[in-house]
C-alpha cells in the first residue's frame, strides 16, 4: 500500500502558516504556540524563503548576545529548504527528511505551494498503514 503526499494532505489538510523574514522571533514563536505547530514557511512577496522552527530558534539563539525575542525570523531561519511534490511517497519523505535531518517539507507543485508536512504527519501515516497490512496478514493466519 503506497501512500503519497496527496493523499496526506487530503486527510490533513494543506492550510499553511507563515509569517515575514523581518518578523520578530517573538511574534514567530506566539503563532506557533497559539496554533500548536513546530515551524512556519518564511515567505517574502509570496516566494518561500526559509522554514522557521522550534529547533532553529533553540539551536540559534544561544549564539547570539542580544535579546533574541526581538531579533529577526530572517536571522535564524533554514534558508536551504527542501521540499517534496505531491507524488512523493511516505517512505521517500521519511528518508528526506531522517537523512537531512529535517522536520517540516513544503509541499510544492508546479511552483504553487499546496500545504506543509510533518515528520510527525509522515511517521502517523506509516504507522497507520502498517496496521492495516498486519490486519490484512492477520485474516491469512490460522485461528489456533
Amino acid at each position: 500500500m503506497i501512500s503519497t503526499v496527496r493523499e496526506l494532505l487530503k486527510e490533513k489538510g494543506n492550510h499553511v502558516w507563515s509569517i515575514e523574514p523581518d518578523a520578530s522571533a517573538y511574534e514567530a514563536l506566539t503563532i506557533m504556540a497559539e496554533k500548536n505547530i513546530g515551524a512556519l514557511l518564511v515567505m517574502h512577496k509570496g516566494e518561500i524563503v526559509g522554514v522557521f522552527s522550534e529547533r532553529d530558534y533553540a539551536r540559534n539563539s544561544i549564539q547570539e548576545d542580544r535579546n533574541n525575542l526581538i531579533v529577526p525570523v530572517g536571522d535564524f531561519m533554514t534558508r536551504n529548504v527542501l521540499y517534496v511534490s505531491p507524488e512523493s511517497t511516505m517512505e521517500e519523505c521519511m528518508a528526506l527528511m531522517t537523512g537531512k535531518h529535517v522536520r517540516h517539507l513544503p509541499v510544492i507543485d508546479n511552483n504553487r505551494l499546496l500545504g506543509l508536512i510533518s515528520i510527525g504527519d509522515v511517521v502517523k501515516r506509516i504507522i497507520s498503514a502498517q496496521k492495516i497490512v498486519i490486519s490484512e496478514l492477520e485474516k491469512y493466519v490460522p485461528k489456533k
